[in-house]
């Protein structure tokens, strides 16, 4: 018997917001879509969800061959007001990269008689979208292999569905042009700022010529400010631009990290002048940043 979906007790609970739902992968009764779809349009209405949540232009492109797996993601994306499209094999998964554009990919790698690693390999040799993994197995080697072979983040079965938005949102962050980020020519990726000298390409960071050893962490970091000057940036925004293959760094961390580069490049770290703290809000660098001609 195919495996196919069951909702938790919690579907029951009109009070409760449907992003918590948990899906099973059980040999169970299927899902009832047209429930599914209209409790969404419920609770969308009832907590005025904001198209601001996510960018209009964004197209996320479902690769899954169970039609009610897809269907509830399909519902839930689309609900966020993403533009949807699906693949149920790797060849849909090709044409449909060749033929429209693709902001994201939720990749199940478990499609029947195909190899999800492989295809995500395929994609990495024609398209840079951000790629993430749904998977059933709980091994850390799939995980691990599938992040190190170009994906950008990783769900696992059975999930939930307010993580599931959570990780599109923050993928499509950290992946997006953003206008108010410093722009960055091919052959400029090097910044100075208040004596200080930043080489993206070459990871090196000078003080008045000196060269300064930071973390690989670190360095993230200061980048994701230099990039972003006058900006106030949340943790999770931070977390987003700096996490990289480390899944595991938690968002309190920042405060820590933070603190470490302020000791490296503040002149007086007690009384920080480049990157100040908003209260309640993040972190702001306050250095005008100038970007150098390659």
């Amino acid at each position: 018997m195919s495996p196919t979906c069951e909702l938790s007790s919690d579907f029951e609970n009109i009070e409760r917001d449907p992003s918590e739902i948990v899906i099973n992968y059980l040999p169970q009764a299927p899902i009832d879509l047209s429930i599914w779809q209209v409790w969404c349009g419920m609770a969308q209405t009832a907590k005025h969800l904001t198209r601001e949540l996510s960018d209009p232009a964004s197209h996320i492109l479902v690769v899954e061959d169970d039609p009610r797996v897809a269907q509830v993601l399909i519902s839930l994306f689309e609900a966020e007001a993403y533009a949807v499209s699906t693949a149920r094999t790797g060849r849909e998964l090709m044409d449909c990269l060749k033929s429209k554009s693709i902001s994201l990919i939720t990749l199940d790698l478990g499609l029947a008689g195909e190899d999800g690693l492989s295809l995500a390999r395929q994609v990495r040799t024609i398209s840079q979208v951000p790629i993430i993994m749904v998977t059933a197995k709980s091994s850390d080697i799939d995980r691990i292999v599938g992040l190190e072979i170009g994906a950008d983040d990783y769900i696992t079965k059975p999930f939930n569905l307010r993580e599931v938005l959570a990780r599109v949102r923050a993928v499509l962050r950290r992946t997006s042009p953003n206008q108010n980020e410093v722009s960055q020519s091919p052959r400029s990726k090097a910044f100075k700022f208040h004596n200080w000298y930043l080489d993206v390409a070459s990871r090196q960071a000078q003080h008045k010529g000196e060269n300064i050893l930071l973390t690989t962490q670190e360095f993230r970091l200061l980048e994701a400010f230099v990039l972003r000057p006058g900006r106030v940036l949340s943790r999770d925004q931070l977390l987003d631009f700096i996490r990289g293959n480390d899944a595991e760094l938690l968002d309190r961390a920042i405060d820590t990290l933070v603190s470490r580069l302020r000791q490296k490049i503040e002149p007086d770290p007690s009384a920080p002048t480049l990157i100040k703290t908003v209260r309640s809000a993040g972190y702001i660098f306050t250095a005008k940043v100038n970007l150098v001609s390659g």
